[in-house]
């Protein structure tokens, strides 16, 4: 499979929407590890005993604390506690769209680039740090969507990459297809798989 690379520019040169009339604030990291000469993407694999979101793959980050003097300060000290990044070591790029969660929170998303080496997972909040290849993110065969009528938002759109194992999809499917569409030639297919009306 052809090795593949995140175009940042329009990442860096992006102006993100806000959204303001949630009653939580959070947010997340999608950091990039370039291991191997491809761009990979890291992950979180949430516990499975977490009141939200169990099991589920996550970008790093978490809910705004009053000690957060600006939003990426939540995104850097969560990252900081759920895998040992050090807040030096996270270059960042951009800011993507902020998304509205079903847990009423809105998240922020930040893209930067990460050192390729070990983590250390905090033990409580963390099951697993998964790197995922960017090729195998855009690999058609590995992509599907549903459409869902929602009883709070209306029609929604659902992602699902499913690689090596792990689906990727929810919240953080929603902020990796906006990375991709932006920093890639993906394009969210018009055809629905599957719907769950």
């Amino acid at each position: 499979m052809t090795r593949r690379r995140l175009t940042l520019d329009p990442v860096a040169t992006h102006e993100p929407a806000e959204i303001d009339d949630q009653p939580y604030d959070a947010a997340v990291l999608a950091p990039i590890v370039d291991r191997d000469g491809e761009d990979h993407l890291l992950f979180t694999r949430r516990a499975d005993d977490l009141g939200e979101h169990p099991g589920q793959m996550s970008f790093p980050g978490g809910g705004a604390e009053p000690e957060d003097e600006t939003i990426l300060d939540t995104a850097l000290r969560e990252a900081n506690e759920e895998i040992g990044l050090e807040r030096d070591e996270a270059e960042i790029v951009g800011q993507l769209d902020d998304i509205r969660t079903i847990s009423e929170y809105a998240v922020t998303p930040f893209v930067g680039h990460v050192p390729d080496r070990e983590y250390e997972r905090d033990g409580r909040e963390v099951a697993e740090i998964v790197v995922l290849p960017l090729s195998g993110l855009l690999d058609p065969a590995n992509y599907e969507y549903e459409r869902r009528d929602h009883p709070y938002y209306g029609d929604i759109v659902i992602h699902y990459f499913h690689v090596d194992g792990y689906t990727v999809w929810g919240a953080t499917g929603r902020i990796l297809v906006q990375l991709l569409e932006l920093a890639t030639d993906f394009e969210a297919p018009e055809k629905v798989d599957r719907s769950n009306r």
